[in-house]
């Protein structure tokens, strides 16, 4: 039986390597399949989510309203949180295809996409998992193999991740940063190893230095201070930076940086003042990196869990896709080639982002995000290696016999073959068992953790009734027991990585898209419901009040200004402000809730109830009571 396998998977890599451009077509199908699996299937099928996602789609909304593609404006405020390529991005997306959350997500979506479609490519080309890889008889087909192994596992694990789902498919800016940082990262490695294509070589970096510009025109200086971090410490420890530098041409690099960059905050700035530059590189850089803004506080070790959770199921197997590198080698690594040192270059890419953002002060998970490329990378190198290595039939006859010879006459000192890391990896094999187990429990269980949400009050019956916690607990409890039985022997390890991806892949269609639609029905649905009922009934002049809450979603579908409230007292206060303001002052449109509404000590027969969904509740003051709660307050 053994062998009938061996002769079919091997018939199968011949036939793959002889039709190099049907293996490309199904390579590429098998991307596209990922892709739209983790970042555009029902993509926008599901409203805007309070609070940030309707602050960026408005403002890429103001823009096209007004034509002032300089400053950001929201609610009729300016919105100096971001700079403008993410909300340019939206606002084309909405002359294109309208108004609507599929234009707000696109520029996340092709972010995505893009990352791991050049990851993809990267790791076709340079996808060894060390230097030992390139040495041995009768290797080449072995190196093939490998390259193709690595590629279709890395476009997996790069985007079939929660991180990776979640801000793909969310309209704010983390996404478009990822997409551009580590898309000038892997540009800036492709150039780095292409040195006897001096032409090609000399494009790459070209992309590199467009891409990092396009990083600071969608977060500011981290768009440029990640990549020099990452790129200048990987130099040092090769010592290659002056070799490296005088390929690159960095002074002009940097001039066509400034170019594509700069004008924009000189124009901001122009037209701003003093309140952007206090606002945006005082308060949103240098006081996010070295204090807490907006009670963003976590603990050192914060993004130890953020990695553990939104790299899942893949981050079990991180520690040990990092120790096979040995990256202590130094002098192992120097005299290596250029072309093994993707799995070396991820490894800085990944530390130097995780420790960049564990010396600031204020965290947020979406933070770490620029990270998860490089992690999907440094697992894909891991299950490769094992893959390859571990199954016959991927090997010719004079492979085996190399194979062996090297597990067994392997140098003392040299890069590790995979059977090094055998024990490693069947222990990280059976926490990823645990792991699966726990995940299938906490499911399960869910309903019981879930707290009181005041837009939801039935929550966990809802949930409970939906069955989506059973179904989900199902799908981790089988993909559990699924990887157990594979570690029951040693030559199915290699194959670790199959329950992981259908489970992570069912998880997501079955269990995670469901309760996205119930939870928008439950929650955001009410308010785009109000929201149109506020679009058709406004009168002339008649303000919109929101009290008791923010939902910045009603300003981008209602498309209209609202003035928002925590305290009923306060909106009180400025009711009586139009009342003083006017002689005849208009009537007033309120969202609320209904214990707000009894704080306000309004009566029924003094408001027109416009309609009521979900936990909200839309009236009307009409101008006489309006006119005569600042005569009740005069008198």
């Amino acid at each position: 039986m053994k062998f009938r396998v061996n002769r079919t998977v091997r018939s199968w890599w011949k036939s793959w390597e002889k039709h190099p451009s049907i293996a490309w077509s199904l390579s590429i199908l098998w991307v596209l399949v990922v892709c739209l699996v983790a970042f555009v299937w029902n993509l926008g099928n599901i409203g805007l989510v309070d609070e940030t996602e309707p602050l960026f789609a408005e403002a890429a909304r103001q823009m096209t309203v007004t034509g002032d593609w300089i400053t950001p404006y929201f609610n009729g405020e300016t919105r100096f949180d971001k700079p403008p390529l993410v909300y340019w991005l939206m606002a084309i997306a909405y002359k294109l295809i309208g108004v609507n959350e599929w234009a707000v997500r696109l520029p996340s979506a092709l972010s995505a996409i893009a990352v791991t479609g050049l990851g993809f490519y990267t790791l076709r080309y340079y996808g060894l998992p060390s230097p030992s890889a390139v040495t041995g008889q009768a290797r080449e087909g072995t190196r093939r193999r490998q390259l193709w192994l690595s590629a279709l596992l890395g476009a997996a694990a790069i985007a079939l991740n929660p991180e990776m789902i979640v801000w793909g498919r969310t309209g704010v800016s983390d996404m478009l940063l990822t997409g551009c940082v580590g898309c000038a990262l892997l540009s800036f490695f492709l150039g780095y190893v292409n040195t006897n294509q001096p032409a090609l070589q000399t494009r790459w970096y070209l992309a590199f230095y467009v891409l990092v510009a396009l990083a600071i025109l969608t977060k500011g200086p981290v768009g440029i201070v990640l990549p020099v971090l990452i790129i200048g410490a990987f130099l040092l420890y090769l010592g290659k930076a002056q070799e490296v530098l005088r390929e690159m041409f960095p002074i002009r690099g940097l001039a066509l940086v400034l170019v594509l960059a700069v004008p924009w905050y000189v124009l901001v700035i122009l037209r701003n003042g003093e309140n952007y530059v206090n606002k945006f590189f005082g308060y949103h850089n240098l006081e996010r990196f070295t204090g807490v803004v907006n009670h963003h506080w976590a603990p050192w070790y914060f993004y130890f869990l953020v990695v553990l959770l939104g790299f899942a199921p893949w981050s079990i197997y991180l520690p040990v896709a990092i120790a096979r590198l040995r990256f202590w080698q130094c002098g192992k690594w120097r005299d290596s080639p250029r072309s093994t040192h993707l799995g070396l270059f991820a490894l800085f890419w990944f530390a130097g982002i995780f420790g960049f953002f564990t010396v600031a002060v204020t965290k947020l998970p979406s933070y770490v995000l620029p990270l998860m490329p490089a992690a999907g990378i440094l697992v894909a190198l891991l299950f490769s290696d094992q893959l390859r290595t571990g199954v016959k039939g991927l090997r010719t006859e004079e492979e085996e016999v190399s194979t062996q010879e090297l597990a067994v006459n392997q140098p003392e000192g040299e890069f590790p073959t995979q059977s090094s890391f055998l024990r490693p990896f069947f222990w990280s094999g059976v926490v990823n068992v645990v792991f699966l187990s726990v995940l299938a429990g906490a499911i399960l269980y869910s309903p019981n953790f879930l707290g009181y949400d005041p837009a939801v009050p039935d929550l966990r019956q809802m949930v409970q009734r939906s069955g989506l916690t059973v179904r989900g607990g199902i799908i981790w409890g089988a993909t559990a027991i699924w990887a157990g039985l594979l570690l029951l022997k040693r030559r199915r390890w290699r194959w670790l990585w199959s329950p992981n991806l259908i489970g992570f892949m069912a998880f997501i269609i079955f269990t995670i898209t469901p309760a996205y639609f119930m939870m928008d029905q439950a929650r955001q649905l009410p308010l785009r419901e109000l929201s149109a009922r506020i679009a058709q009934v406004q009168q002339p002049g008649e303000a919109i009040l929101m009290i008791g809450f923010k939902k910045p979603s009603v300003v981008f579908y209602t498309q209209r200004p609202v003035n928002y409230f925590a305290k009923v007292a306060s909106a009180m206060e400025y009711i009586e402000a139009i009342a003083a303001t006017q002689a005849k002052p208009p009537s007033v449109l309120i969202l609320t809730e209904p214990k707000y509404l009894e704080k306000s000590k309004l009566q029924p027969n003094q408001y027109q109830n416009l309609g009521a969904s979900g936990a909200y509740q839309l009236i009307r003051l009409s101008k006489q009571i309006v006119a005569s709660v600042q005569h009740r307050s005069s008198s």
